[in-house]
């Protein structure tokens, strides 16, 4: 099974609204991306707009019909209404819902899907029934998945940010494999695809993928636009299309 690559363009856009200025352009890069073989582009259009601003989403939403009607787009969010209504004009493939607070700086942990769970469940039936792919963001805690199964999600999406920390520990980096692998076990068992992101880097993606190698996607973002710094978008993007087993 291909673990496919989804570009998270966060970054990119937080680049760009440090001046008033129309690049780096969060379409441009999108376009490089996706014609080096991503599978899609993710954002996370936070209230404030400080990375990816509301306005980009159509604009995203027409490079992918336009140019790359292979690809998907993955939008991720608190499921506020203005998230929702924003979602429903986008028409992304994939929504990915975060349990985030506005005022975080980035998405630091999963659902506790035994409290929140019947808040999900008709905010995932209202989105399957748009058309797209749900997919909710879980902590490495196999006990809380039968839970989040419960909602009718297509997908979950496994937190990655502590294994991401131990970039300079290899044994607790093996600690933190086995907790995802047997998440995304607990997942399979129950019907569930599993997505992963945050702080992956072309060096901790493959012992990932080897624990869990029916991996759907990594959405990929901080780690991939610090790499495109030093060798350019698409030959990041390739770099980690080989990290996730693609071969290029």
């Amino acid at each position: 099974m291909t673990v496919e690559l989804s570009v998270n363009l966060n970054a990119v856009a937080m680049l760009r609204n440090r001046r008033d200025l129309p690049w780096p352009s969060v379409i441009g890069l999108g376009r490089i991306a996706l014609a080096a073989g991503a599978h899609g582009l993710t954002v996370h259009p936070r209230p404030d707009e400080r990375h990816i601003r509301f306005s980009d989403l159509p604009a995203i939403r027409a490079l992918i019909d336009e140019e790359f009607p292979e690809a998907e787009f993955n939008i991720e969010g608190y499921p506020s209404q203005e998230f929702l209504d924003l979602v429903s004009a986008a028409r992304p493939e994939q929504v990915t819902l975060v349990p985030d607070d506005p005022s975080q700086p980035t998405s630091d942990h999963g659902w506790d899907f035994g409290v929140e769970g019947a808040f999900l469940e008709p905010i995932v039936a209202r989105l399957r029934g748009e058309g797209a792919r749900v997919s909710l963001f879980a902590d490495a805690h196999p006990a809380q998945i039968p839970a989040a199964a419960a909602t009718g999600c297509d997908r979950i999406e496994l937190y990655t940010g502590p294994y991401g920390g131990t970039y300079a520990d290899a044994a607790a980096a093996e600690v933190e494999i086995e907790r995802l692998g047997r998440t995304a076990d607990a997942a399979r068992g129950l019907g569930l695809a599993v997505n992963a992101g945050h702080d992956l880097t072309i060096a901790n993606l493959p012992p990932l993928i080897a624990r869990i190698p029916d991996l759907a996607e990594v959405s990929i973002g901080h780690g991939l636009t610090a790499d495109a710094l030093e060798f350019g978008m698409a030959e990041t993007v390739r770099r980690f299309r080989r990290a996730c087993g693609q071969a290029v």
